[in-house]
């Protein structure tokens, strides 16, 4: 097949082919980023937790007064634990899914005169990591003595524990255990790693920067219970403790966003990010459908169009094929030209999305992924009118003219 004739062609068609041409570098722009904003959500909506989801229960308690907040708390786990079926109760500041509790700057150098990272601070009781089902990585556990008074963040307690990835992210290559962490006026040495804890909201660029800090449950760390029990027994868990909640505290209230069982809080949190990714779906496959039509309709022009040409080059001996691999041809140097545009525009949108959304910066490999559909979509659009122009009998198409 000679390209050059092609070209020629075009140029004598230079605004069509360009129309189509600039319809294929929006689309690809798109595309692009579309696909990437899609794996992102899909990548978070996997995101390991860290904690026994199925076998937990959270109720998440507002209203309750400073003065007796300790002997409330004392109750109320008492309470939970004498429910049928609940094998541990344990008191934190927060679980995954639910609020940030915690969220704050800190320093790995002791005169670093800036908070240079950003973490969220678990604070839990002394049951909060056997309960959630964390895994140690490294290290050691909590002794029972450094479980310390809350003050109005964070426990004055001397010890901390990381998520194993983000002690790596801290201190590449390095032993974490004995590194320091300061914040405010406190500090905290390092003394394990645990397997896996996402933060309350992960989002993409920030799911597993957390740390855990002992506190005693009491004044300022008594809002949030979790309950492990079964995976068959956390909705009827969930009931009875909704209705020990209405004995024991009638004036607390049981904030409904943030309690439920770990799997509800879980997949209510992801509402929005399966919805985005159902929207992006379908605007990808209207936009492919818009795309399709337009090539579908400037190639069945082009096809009546050349019927002459068509019964010429029949008439002197072209095959079938040749015709159908000219439309082919044809179709897919304009979807070429459309496709290195669109490139360009992807990145120029990304640059967007990254500087008004603060998402990440498209990965290079998307770009082949949209090409190829882009060509996949042209060549299958384009081949109904190519077949009916390779149709065409040599004499009816020169009686025609």
């Amino acid at each position: 097949m000679q390209i050059l004739p092609i070209l020629a062609a075009l140029r004598r068609h230079r605004i069509a082919a360009f129309l189509i041409g600039m319809e294929i570098a929006l689309a690809c722009a798109i595309l692009c980023n579309a696909l990437f904003l899609i794996s992102n959500r899909v990548d978070m909506m996997r995101v390991d937790s860290g904690v026994d989801q199925n076998r937990l229960v959270v109720l998440w308690l507002d209203g309750i007064d400073d003065t007796n907040a300790t002997d409330l708390a004392a109750r109320l786990r008492a309470g939970f634990a004498g429910i049928a079926g609940v094998e541990s109760v344990a008191v934190g500041n927060a679980v995954p899914f639910t609020q940030r509790a915690g969220e704050m700057g800190f320093r790995v150098v002791a005169d670093d005169p800036h908070y240079t990272q950003q973490g969220h601070f678990y604070v839990g009781g002394p049951e909060f990591a056997a309960t959630l089902g964390l895994r140690l990585a490294q290290g050691r556990w909590f002794n029972p003595d450094e479980y310390g008074p809350m003050g109005e963040f964070l426990p004055e307690s001397p010890s901390v524990m990381l998520d194993a990835a983000y002690a790596e992210k801290l201190w590449p290559g390095q032993d974490p255990l004995g590194k320091m962490v300061y914040t405010g006026e406190n500090s905290y040495r390092v003394i394990g790693t645990y397997a896996s804890l996402v933060r309350p909201d992960p989002s993409p660029d920030s799911q597993h920067n957390t740390l855990l800090v002992a506190g005693n449950p009491g004044k300022h760390l008594a809002g949030v219970y979790v309950l492990r029990t079964t995976p068959e027994q956390t909705d009827r868990v969930l009931r009875d403790a909704r209705a020990l909640m209405a004995r024991v505290a009638p004036t607390v209230v049981v904030e409904k966003d943030f309690s439920g069982t770990m799997l509800a809080l879980r997949h209510a949190f992801f509402a929005g990010d399966r919805a985005m990714a159902g929207l992006l779906v379908g605007v990808i496959a209207a936009l492919l459908l818009v795309t399709a039509l337009g090539i579908v309709g400037l190639a069945s022009f082009w096809v009546q169009q050349r019927r002459r040409q068509i019964g010429i080059r029949r008439a002197l001996g072209a095959t079938r094929g040749d015709i159908l691999h000219y439309f082919q041809t044809e179709n897919f140097l304009i979807v070429s030209g459309g496709i290195v545009l669109g490139m360009l525009l992807a990145f120029a949108l990304n640059l967007a999305l990254m500087t008004n959304y603060e998402l990440p910066r498209l990965p290079l490999y998307y770009l082949p992924v949209g090409a190829l559909l882009l060509w996949a979509l042209g060549q299958l659009a384009v081949l109904g009118p190519a077949l009916r122009a390779a149709a065409v009998p040599p004499v009816v198409a020169t009686r025609s003219v």
